[in-house]
């Protein structure tokens, strides 16, 4: 039984290193488009398109009730997905369970209209123990394929080595979980077979 203590290590390979490995090989132009917008020592922009052929109600209520099925459990700190939640409610939050009654709030709900916007204020993995906070804005509209998502993940503040040597792994991290939940609503499982 793990020791109620002590924190889970903060290791930047396990969030970041994967998702980078995986990003070229799970993303298609047809339907995803990422990019790291700009990027400085004081912070960056990614943004991300996502193509889901499901209605825009549907694919909201899979993001927020059903994170731990689609999020990818190597980018958690407990190593289990079902673990993460969402409060849908102004000032909700994003938090995961940690063993010994331990927990992580990763971001907090500022701005949310169901099937159409979730907007979080927070650090994802390990931004959340820098000099460094986000705004993560999620956008979800009818199109004739289903629902277009556009994420955008707006960090600022203060890294040693700049946070802009932070903005592709970041990048590649959000391209890979939300190529995860346009597997997981299309086909029920978040890994394409």
């Amino acid at each position: 039984m793990p020791d109620a203590t002590k924190r889970p290590a903060l290791n930047l390979h396990r969030f970041f290193l994967p998702a980078i490995a995986l990003c070229g090989l799970v993303l298609s132009p047809a339907w995803t488009r990422a990019a790291v917008t700009d990027s400085s020592a004081g912070g960056f922009t990614s943004k991300l398109t996502v193509q889901i052929q499901a209605a825009p109600d549907q694919v909201y209520r899979a993001l927020i009730r059903n994170i731990g099925d689609w999020w990818d459990p190597v980018h958690t700190f407990s190593g289990d997905a079902h673990n993460l939640s969402i409060e849908e409610k102004p000032m909700g939050c994003f938090c995961e369970k940690l063993p010994g009654s331990g927990g992580a709030r990763f971001m907090e709900v500022v701005n949310f209209s169901p099937g159409k916007k979730l907007v979080m204020l927070g650090g994802l993995g390990p931004l959340q123990s820098m000099a460094a906070t986000g705004s993560l804005t999620i956008l979800l509209a009818p199109d004739e394929n289903g629902t277009k998502i556009d994420v955008t993940y707006a960090v600022g503040g203060y890294s040693a080595g700049g946070l802009n040597t932070l903005a592709a792994p970041v990048d590649g991290v959000l391209a890979q979980q939300f190529t995860r939940l346009k597997n997981y609503v299309e086909h029920g499982a978040p890994v394409a077979k």
